[in-house]
């Protein structure tokens, strides 16, 4: 059996014996009875970083095979989205060019879908004046997205939380975009934990008033509109939203702590996805999610449920550097030759978190390549001055 020495929290070192399996592909794309995004992640590529922190480079080979990895697995992505650093390291032209060339690759699979992030991260808040500034900003990231041929995810918008003064001024600007989408729209409730920018978002820091005026916003435009991602972290309030939602208008979890039980639902009504951690553990999710539309619960329970404490793991507060447990796992499992972020986000974290990591993934079975996975770890232990016995 294959052990590592990890360190522990107290200082000291413990061999870790690996226990997990990894999971087998599909001998086919599986069909779910959910609708399931993966927001996927980025790969940087350090070897032409001239400016790592302002302007990153992206090793486009290796983020198409990852959105390969994860059409061949049945998801549908959510591209360009907080996962893909946007506002963290992913400016917006180079989120234009994730969004073109993810696009055209889907074109060449079939049955290959995505919608595509589209905000207004390239007006810094500061520099928003007036709600006017805010609506120009979204119109020209959704036309673009929709002119390459795209369906837009209406990101919330940092500059949006710092010139709005009511509830009234939200119900303006996305009903102004709204009315003008060529296709229907994922509207996006991100709460402050992802980003502390969005603090009051909708209006108000109150909850119930807040959900007041995305249901009237979604009333108002229930025919532009697809549906409503929510990433609060709290599966009461998401419930509380799903349970109001007009007809014909989808709740899609962002909730990385509690998306085993939502998803599932309650015999009656349940939640679609779009989830970051669906990139972390996404061959787990793809079985979780064909047993489930094939009736098999027990399937369902006992392979969604160990990727939890992994996902709260790598969601653990401060939320919003979560993008770093996301590539680690990417690392470990082959999917990019390195463990670099965007910006050097990797730095966001430390050892001791890298290490729960790893072991809440091999309990939850999510090293795909056990070997290679203890091969990667060990570098990074000796790096950080973590030598094996």
């Amino acid at each position: 059996m294959t052990s590592i020495f990890l360190p522990c929290q107290d200082g000291s070192l413990e061999e870790y014996r690996l226990q997990g399996m990894p999971i087998a592909r599909p001998g086919a794309v599986p069909a779910f009875s959910r609708i399931a995004y993966a927001a996927a992640h980025v790969v940087s590529d350090p070897l032409r970083d001239a400016d790592p922190w302002g302007n990153p480079a992206i090793d486009w080979e290796a983020t198409m095979a990852f959105r390969h990895h994860l059409w061949g697995l049945g998801f549908r992505i959510a591209e360009a989205m907080d996962t893909a650093q946007r506002g963290m390291g992913l400016t917006w032209p180079a989120a234009r060019q994730l969004i073109r060339r993810s696009l055209a690759e889907a074109r060449s699979v079939p049955g290959a879908d995505l919608a595509c992030g589209a905000g207004t991260d390239h007006l810094a808040p500061a520099d928003a004046r007036s709600i006017e500034d805010v609506i120009a900003a979204y119109e020209q990231q959704i036309g673009f997205v929709e002119a390459e041929g795209g369906r837009a995810i209406m990101m919330a918008s940092r500059a949006l939380a710092r010139v709005a003064r009511s509830p009234a001024d939200y119900r303006r600007v996305y009903g102004h975009i709204l009315s003008q989408t060529k296709e229907k729209v994922i509207l996006h409730w991100l709460g402050d934990m992802f980003d502390p920018q969005l603090r009051g978002y909708w209006g108000s820091e109150n909850f119930e008033e807040a959900l007041e005026t995305v249901l009237a916003i979604i009333g108002e435009n229930s025919a532009r509109v697809e549906g409503i991602k929510i990433s609060l972290l709290d599966n009461a309030k998401e419930l509380a939203l799903r349970n109001r939602l007009p007809e014909g208008v989808l709740c899609f979890t962002g909730d990385d702590f509690n998306y085993a039980e939502l998803i599932e639902g309650d015999g009656t009504k349940y939640s679609h996805a779009l989830l970051g951690i669906f990139d972390a553990v996404a061959p787990s999710a793809s079985k979780a999610l064909a047993a489930l539309a094939s009736g098999d619960l027990s399937t369902f329970r006992g392979v969604i449920e160990p990727t939890v404490p992994l996902s709260r793991k790598i969601f653990e507060a401060p939320t919003q550097y979560y993008k770093a447990g996301v590539v680690f796992l990417a690392w470990l499992n082959g999917h990019q030759r390195h463990f670099t972020l965007p910006a050097g986000l990797q730095s966001a974290r430390g050892l001791l978190h890298y290490a729960d990591i790893f072991r809440l993934a091999d309990q939850a079975n999510v090293l795909d390549k056990p070997e290679l996975a203890v091969a990667r770890m060990r570098n990074l232990l000796g790096v950080l001055g973590v030598e094996q016995s």
